[in-house]
């Protein structure tokens, strides 16, 4: 079983999230209900250097390489990331005492009958023992110093669960473009032949190539469509940007003669 703790900086109120894996996944979604707790995101997370967040950092030189999703979560809600220092106390100490404190005050020496049960004791125990706790730092209830820190938060905007993000790999076709969903969204013309990562999100069609965002378009809610930024062709050969096909327009037929359709109607036209 693994514990998702998120604590905030200056009330140190607490949300608690048990798993049975610590996925990618299971990190967001914790954050994400973090979010919803207390109605809004701070401008910075604090990090352990988990392997699914954090793919390297040096103890000595503090260079810090996020996982490119971690990035993208980020950005889709409002935040900045940070990793804590390795082996230094005032930090890595700080992100572990948290769930040191859930394991042995809320979890160690008592059983449930349930997954939900436990899951329901820990909300709980965070309400009604951990938010009314005088804290051994601050001296005050986190329930109280958080009325302060409310105001700080970042408001939640009505964004929907980074989980309904698509990423997907496509080849940018020879008009410079990639296809997703019947439309064809532009990219630099130099990446013709290129893999590039698409990613669909907040409804945003954001392009990536060597961890480089190359496009950022708007999704195109309807089909057979062509979305083109003309600075991704100007450097063609040719002087121009690729001609977009302009769209067909078709005369209805009609199936019956027209003096039955004046009969329908009541009358000439």
């Amino acid at each position: 079983m693994h514990l998702f703790v998120g604590t905030l900086g200056y009330s140190r109120r607490m949300h608690i999230r048990p798993s049975l894996r610590e996925r990618q996944m299971d990190w967001f979604e914790g954050m994400e209900e973090t979010f919803l707790r207390f109605r809004g995101v701070p401008t910075q997370i604090l990090f352990d250097n988990a392997k699914a967040l954090v793919e390297h950092h040096d103890a000595a030189t503090r260079e810090v390489r996020f996982n490119g999703r971690l990035h993208a979560f980020a950005r889709y809600w409002g935040f900045k990331p940070k990793a804590c220092a390795p082996y230094r106390a005032r930090t890595k100490g700080k992100d572990e005492r948290g769930v040191g404190y859930v394991k042995h005050n809320a979890i160690a020496g008592r059983r449930f009958p349930s997954w939900g049960a436990f899951v329901a004791h820990l909300d709980r125990w965070n309400r009604e023992v951990a938010d009314q706790r005088v804290h051994g730092t601050t001296g005050e209830l986190p329930i109280v110093r958080f009325a302060d820190e409310a105001g700080a938060l970042r408001p939640l905007g009505g964004r929907a669960p980074f989980g309904q993000l698509r990423d997907l790999i496509r080849k940018v076709r020879p008009d410079c473009a990639i296809d997703l969903d019947t439309n064809s969204y532009s990219v630099p013309w130099r990446l013709v032949g290129e893999t590039v990562q698409v990613m669909v999100l907040a409804g945003r069609v954001i392009v990536r190539h060597a961890g480089d965002v190359v496009a950022d378009h708007p999704v195109c809610e309807s089909r057979h469509q062509r979305i083109t930024d003309k600075a991704h062709l100007i450097g063609l050969i040719g002087g121009g940007p690729i001609q977009e096909e302009a769209p067909s327009v078709q005369t209805p037929a009609l199936l019956r003669p027209l003096a039955e359709y004046e009969a329908v109607v009541g009358g000439g036209w």
